[in-house]
């Protein structure tokens, strides 16, 4: 399974790459805007989106790369490390 977080926090970015791993997914990271943010995402199986660390531009572009790709958007408010845990066991609740 593919991820994409979006927000967060910069010296989280490894740690949640891990978490992750440990769900047998493979995940990208976006914590600020980039040059073709929507060619980057690629075609993910889910998006993490934690709104209180996140621009308005990053999560337009991710709700307009869902809808056109038609893949699942979880928004979180807090982009602690338990927050990406609990949202994954509810789409990988095979994995642990």
């Amino acid at each position: 399974m593919s991820v994409i977080i979006v927000g967060g926090n910069d010296r989280m970015t490894a740690r949640y790459k891990d978490i992750c791993r440990s769900y047998d997914c493979n995940a990208k990271v976006f914590i600020k805007y980039t040059a073709e943010f929507d060619k980057k995402i690629g075609n993910p199986d889910l998006a993490v989106v934690f709104s209180s660390a996140v621009s308005h531009k990053l999560l337009n572009g991710v709700n307009k790369r869902a809808e056109k790709l038609n893949f699942p958007v979880e928004i979180c408010r807090s982009s602690s490390a338990s927050a990406l845990k609990g949202i994954l066991k509810k789409y990988c609740p095979d994995v642990k």
